[in-house]
């Protein structure tokens, strides 16, 4: 048994789901049959229908704990190509901060809560408790792996794992556009924007976001046209802010929706209003 495979076993022997890299850190290339993802995916991927091929195909989705499947024929070239193991960061239940460079770790050590630390060919890797979706260069030199990603198994690294912070998260939350606002004309009674009354566009924001969370399927639907609500009520007057839009993007991204989903979906309806 060689050493990638041995280092395989005893990871899926602790309920971490792992996959073999070939030369250059990447995962193996997908067999004929699930060339072009052809195949329809494996059932914990975002695709239609399930994947019965027994190679290591589909990357992240590929990592297994299945014993039978890591030692069997299907799985023997790879290991004898392999050239790191990795693992699937999101399926361990836990959150890899992969710091690039000295900056990145200087910058870790002064904005994030400190948790177990595991050293990289040019910096460090930072594994946090919990899991979230996986975004690259969320900053200069550092990559979120968690959810569908892949991270090279480094060794089990030094300190106390501690639980996902707050500060990770918000790495992900895109910075929205700017609302334009629109000069409007005073009201009849020569009254300034109703808006600007706290009570009224903090319920107006509190019912948007209700309305994302609350969204049992088309997430992406009800994020558009929720936006588009509220731009079309309060986006006009230079009332709304960036902190309330924030908050938008919070909620779309808690339902799985990503930045650039988010990002898309308020540019959109930005457009559709002439904004």
């Amino acid at each position: 048994m060689n050493t990638h495979l041995r280092i395989a076993l005893d990871l899926a022997a602790r309920a971490v789901p792992v996959l073999p890299l070939r030369a250059g850190k990447v995962p193996f290339g997908n067999c004929r049959t699930c060339a072009g993802n052809a195949c329809g995916g494996r059932p914990n991927m975002k695709t239609p229908g399930p994947c019965h091929c027994p190679r290591p195909c589909h990357a992240w989705a590929a990592s297994t704990t299945d014993h039978a499947t890591l030692t069997g024929p299907s799985w023997a070239s790879a290991w004898r190509q392999t050239a790191a193991v990795a693992y699937h960061p999101g399926g361990a239940g836990v959150t890899v901060v992969d710091l690039d460079h000295a900056d990145a770790i200087t910058w870790a050590r002064q904005e994030l809560p400190a948790t177990r630390a595991v050293p990289s060919t040019r910096g460090e890797h930072w594994i946090y408790r919990g899991t979230m979706q996986s975004a690259n260069a969320v900053r200069d030199g550092v990559d979120i792996k968690s959810t569908m990603s892949y991270a090279r198994w480094l060794g089990p690294g030094t300190g106390t794992m501690t639980a996902l912070p707050d500060a990770v998260r918000a790495l992900i939350v895109k910075k929205p556009s700017p609302v334009r606002p629109v000069t409007v004309p005073m009201t009849a009674g020569g009254e300034g924007c109703r808006h600007r009354t706290p009570v009224y566009l903090e319920r107006g924001i509190a019912m948007a976001e209700q309305r994302i969370t609350e969204a049992v399927g088309g997430v992406h639907a009800t994020v558009y046209r929720t936006f588009l609500a509220v731009l079309s009520t309060h986006g006009r007057c230079g009332c709304l802010t960036e902190a309330h839009a924030a908050r938008l993007f919070a909620a779309a991204q808690a339902k799985g929706e990503s930045a650039r989903h988010c990002s898309d979906a308020w540019s959109n309806a930005r457009a559709a209003l002439g904004m």
